[in-house]
Order: C-alpha cells, then sequence, then structure tokens
C-alpha cells in the first residue's frame, strides 16, 4: 500500500519471520574480524569458523566464547505501553517484537553483549518514550579485536528524539497524561467486557489529520510500532494531505480522572480515479499486541467503512497486498455489512452471482467486485445444505469455476504455444504440466477457502 506501509506491505496481522541463521556464526565473526585490520593479521579466521553442521561441539574454544555475545533482538527489545508507575517493574507489561530485521538485518541478531535489553518504553496516552540500551557485559571488555554492534544508533534511526533516558524523568510524564485527548473528531464507540476487570471497557475511534495540533509529534512516535509487527515497513509521507489518519483509545480511569490509552491505528490513502472519484487504500494497519483478539481490528475495519460510504465520490475502498490475516478480517466485516442487502437473499443466493451483488454493494457500501465475489461465497455456504449432495455440488462447482481462472489461463497459453514453438519445445513445455497435480492442487485450494469461510460465519453467529 502506497506507505504500506509509502510501502509498509502486509497490514497486520501477523506474517512469517525470515529466516534465521542456522546457528553457525561463522558469518558473524568474519564480518567483524574485518573491521580490526591489521590486529587479525597474527589471527586465522579459520580457527573460529566451526564446523559446517553448525554444532557446538566442532566449535573452537575462542568462537564458543564469542556466541555468548550474540543476542537475538527480538528477545533483546522490550516494549510498553505504562499507565502506572508500577507498570515499570511488572513484566507481564512486557512485549516483544515479531520483527527487527529492518533495524538488524536479516539476522535479526546484535553482536557483542551479554545481557542485552533495549528498553522502549511509552507513556500510554501521549506515547512519550524511554529508550535504554541495557547490558550486563560487552565483548570489547573481554577481548581487544572485536567490536560490539552500536545498537543505540541503529534504534534512534527509526524514533524521534526527545525521548528519556531516566526512569525517573520518564515517570514524571506520566502525570502530565491527564492532560491528553484523543487527535480529530470520535467517529464510534463501543464497549468489551473485560472478564479480568468483571466491567465492560469503553473504546473510541477518531479521525485525525496533520492539521491537529501535537498530532504530527505523536505520529512519529506511534509509528515506531510498525518496524516491529509489519514485515516490510516503511514510515509514509505525512506531507502528502490525501493521507487520512484512525486511531483507536481506550477511555480509563485514574485517581479519578478519565485517561486515553492509545490501542492501535489505521492510515489511508485516497487515490484519484478519473473523471471525479476517489479510492481510498488501506495502508497501515496495527493493533498494539496488549490489546489484539478483542475485537479492535474489525471495530477499526467496520468504522472505516462506515466513514467513506457516506461519501458520493468514494468509488470503492481497497488494501495493498494485504495479508492473509488481514483478508479474513476483511471477509468478516464485509459479510456483516453486505448480509442484509437484497442482493443477497437466500433465493437471489442460489440463483448464482450476479451484476446486481456487484452494483449494490459498490454503490451502498464501497465493496469492490473481487470482494463482492469473496461476500457471495460466504453467504452462499451459508445458505447451502452441505450433507445435501445437489446442493453441495452446485456450490463445489461454482466456487471451482472462479478457482480455475489462473489454470485456464495457462490452457490459453499452451494453446499459443502450439502456434509458435517447434514440437521439441513444445513437448517440453508440455511435460511441466501435470494436469493430476492441478485438479489436486484444485482441491485443496477449494477446501482451504471452505475452511476459511466457516471460520468467518461462526464468528459472525457470535456477533
Amino acid at each position: 500500500m502506497r506507505g504500506d506501509w509509502q510501502r509498509s506491505k502486509r497490514l497486520p496481522y501477523s506474517l512469517p519471520l525470515p529466516p534465521r541463521a542456522n546457528g553457525s556464526s561463522h558469518f558473524l565473526f568474519e564480518r567483524h574480524f574485518r573491521r580490526v585490520g591489521a590486529r587479525l593479521d597474527s589471527l586465522k579466521l579459520a580457527d573460529f569458523a566451526g564446523a559446517a553442521t553448525g554444532e557446538m561441539a566442532g566449535l573452537s574454544a575462542m568462537e564458543k566464547k564469542l556466541t555468548e555475545y550474540k543476542c537475538d533482538t527480538n528477545e533483546a527489545i522490550h516494549l510498553k505501553l505504562v499507565r502506572f508507575p508500577e507498570d515499570m517493574e511488572d513484566d507481564s507489561t512486557t512485549f516483544h517484537p515479531e520483527f527487527s530485521h529492518q533495524v538488524f538485518g536479516d539476522d535479526e541478531v546484535a553482536f557483542g553483549y551479554k545481557g542485552l535489553k533495549i528498553l522502549l518504553y511509552y507513556v500510554a496516552g501521549n506515547l512519550s518514550t524511554l529508550f535504554r540500551v541495557d547490558y550486563t557485559s560487552r565483548v570489547n571488555e573481554n577481548f581487544d579485536c572485536m567490536e560490539a554492534d552500536d545498537v543505540e544508533t541503529k534504534v534512534r534511526e527509526i524514533i524521534p528524539p526527545g525521548f528519556s533516558r531516566s526512569t525517573d524523568d520518564f515517570i514524571s510524564l506520566l502525570e502530565k497524561e491527564v492532560n491528553f485527548k484523543p487527535f480529530g473528531i470520535l467517529l464510534h464507540s463501543y464497549s468489551v467486557h473485560n472478564e479480568e476487570a468483571g466491567d465492560d471497557i469503553t473504546y473510541q475511534i477518531y479521525k485525525a489529520d496533520m492539521t491537529c495540533s501535537g498530532f504530527r509529534e505523536y505520529h512519529e512516535r506511534l509509528q515506531t510500532f510498525l518496524m516491529w509487527f509489519i514485515e516490510t515497513a516503511n514510515f509514509i509521507d505525512v506531507d502528502d494531505e490525501r493521507w487520512n489518519y484512525f486511531l483507536v483509545f481506550e477511555k480509563y480511569n485514574k485517581d479519578g480522572a478519565t485517561l486515553f490509552a492509545t490501542v492501535g491505528y489505521m492510515t489511508v490513502y485516497n487515490y484519484y480515479v478519473y473523471p471525479d472519484k476517489t479510492r481510498p487504500r488501506v495502508s497501515q494497519m496495527l493493533i498494539l499486541p496488549p490489546f489484539q483478539g478483542e475485537g479492535h481490528g474489525a471495530q477499526l475495519l467496520e468504522t472505516v467503512h462506515r466513514y467513506y460510504m457516506s461519501s458520493p465520490t468514494v468509488l470503492d475502498i481497497t488494501a495493498e497486498d494485504p495479508s492473509e490475516n488481514y483478508v479474513k478480517l476483511r471477509d468478516f466485516v464485509l459479510v456483516k455489512l453486505c448480509q442484509d442487502l437484497p442482493c443477497f437473499s437466500p433465493e437471489k443466493l442460489e440463483q448464482g452471482f450476479s451484476q446486481d451483488m456487484v452494483t449494490e454493494a459498490q454503490q451502498k457500501l464501497k465493496v469492490n467486485k473481487q470482494h463482492t465475489r469473496r461476500v457471495y461465497e460466504i453467504l452462499r455456504l451459508h445458505a447451502t445444505d452441505m450433507s445435501n449432495p445437489d446442493q453441495s455440488r452446485n456450490y463445489r462447482l461454482d466456487v471451482k469455476r472462479r478457482l480455475m481462472g489462473p489454470y485456464k489461463k495457462k490452457q490459453r497459453e499452451i494453446a499459443k504455444m502450439r502456434r509458435c514453438l517447434r514440437p521439441e519445445e513444445l513437448t517440453n513445455q508440455l511435460n511441466q504440466i501435470d494436469i493430476n497435480l492441478q485438479h489436486k492442487q484444485l482441491e485443496e485450494n477449494f477446501q482451504q477457502l471452505v475452511s476459511d469461510y466457516r471460520r468467518v460465519l461462526e464468528r459472525l453467529a457470535q456477533v
């Protein structure tokens, strides 16, 4: 997405971790040995290379010692959203990144420290920041020829200036939280029952922009979370006025006062569509880990859809390169919005996918054709008795006709090849096509889709 994230691709919701080092630290030591130049002339790098299998039994004594200074940065980074002074020492309020490769490289490793802790604590509301690097030992204290990674400089590249280094200074900022109020205009309020507190907690969603006093500085602090939870995140160009910002806050009480804690946010870029329309495209979307699994993502996405639905200049709403989890979230929200439209009545669903569905969903709810098709398939599954052989077969064939699209494209390509390629070239291409494998893949795709659709319907039944 533009800004998905400029291109912070992958809307959160969680993605696979990049591959890690296989246990051999040869690459790490070689990188650091190169830094010390002539001082290594008397050393043999091969003494520290280790066995090809990476097993510790094959490592030299020196390499074993150096391995102790290799830290997993996902574990070393400690994140907190602090409301009360006692949260500072409460390990249950700490969470860690899913990713750190954008700051520390693909291996997600910092070399040169034992007991490394990178503290990034945020005041829960305005996100004023404490940043500090702690460790129990540093490699150059014991090995003259080795140099530790400059982890502080790497982190400072993504966090704005003005952070605290002192715990006392940071705690003093908590007293100012009573003055913090959400930015922009209130769009929606909702409540979530908290079992632990035994009470309903109120949340609010706001729309803001860079003209709101203090929002630019707040956003600079907020966007730092993207680097830890979105796989290929980049910071967006906030000077581009076509960005919209949607923020989720929790209301809570402290000493009789009402305060607000940051829960998550979404950015949306408004693309121009000729001649007089716009196409809002969801870019970044992040619910912070302490609040995940509570339904805030669905509330935020539905609120944003409803905001744009009221605009006559909006054509439809899209997302750029969304993750699988985002697609599932969008399926749930769009089915919830579309299920009461007349075009999705059980009788109409039985007749198959129609242009009326495309038109009504687009005009009333700003849903595009591709997303409308998925809504149709989910609602038709709900209206289908899968224990009935005829109904089940009709549904399966209907969905598989759509899934056959890429295979039919391949068949058209083969038809062109027959006209253009020499016999031996054509034979080589045809040998790469396994019809039985294609049928197997098609059935697997269908079964996975039905499984995903059932989960959407199960969640919808709980609303």
